[in-house]
């Protein structure tokens, strides 16, 4: 059975949520509208699971920059709305659309994400498997593609010494 990560004493949880540049880059949420946006296009069950059940207001989460070089953490962010209906499931424009997915019973959720910090310069893949307290982190495992996962309270921490 997998052992339950420790809840920090105030309740927040910290993650990391990937992307691809291309698609919803930090550059994408530094100019949105209070630099808020939703986080949606979320299509696997797991991170699904993650969004409905798990993540919470006032989370901190890692904004990390997937398939594009330099693959990173670029900023943080801040999950200032919980899990709601992904409404691109519904839109048979959206390339996130599922014809499966029914309003009264929505299959797909999304939370919304401000910015809290964009870094000056990423901190690297190879930043991170080189600190031994981040060298064990889900982003770092061969064959892991979840665009939504936990990071620890150790995790955070190291990363944001490595922060310049």
């Amino acid at each position: 059975m997998k052992k339950k990560a420790a809840i920090p004493a105030n309740n927040r949880r910290y993650w990391l949520f990937k992307s691809e540049p291309s698609a919803f880059g930090i550059e994408t949420l530094a100019k949105a509208a209070q630099q808020t946006a939703p986080w949606d296009g979320v299509r696997n069950y797991q991170a699904r699971n993650f969004l409905r059940d798990d993540v919470s207001v006032g989370d901190y989460v890692f904004f990390y920059h997937s398939r594009e070089e330099p693959l990173g953490i670029f900023g943080t962010m801040e999950v200032v709305r919980a899990g709601y209906p992904d409404h691109t499931a519904f839109d048979p424009k959206s390339k996130y659309y599922d014809a499966k997915s029914d309003p009264d019973n929505p299959r797909w959720i999304m939370v919304d994400v401000k910015l809290m910090q964009k870094f000056d310069s990423p901190i690297t893949r190879e930043q991170l498997q080189q600190e031994p307290t981040t060298a064990g982190m889900l982003v770092l495992k061969r064959g892991m593609r979840l665009s939504i996962q936990p990071v620890t309270t150790a995790e955070w921490q190291a990363v944001m010494k490595l922060v310049k």
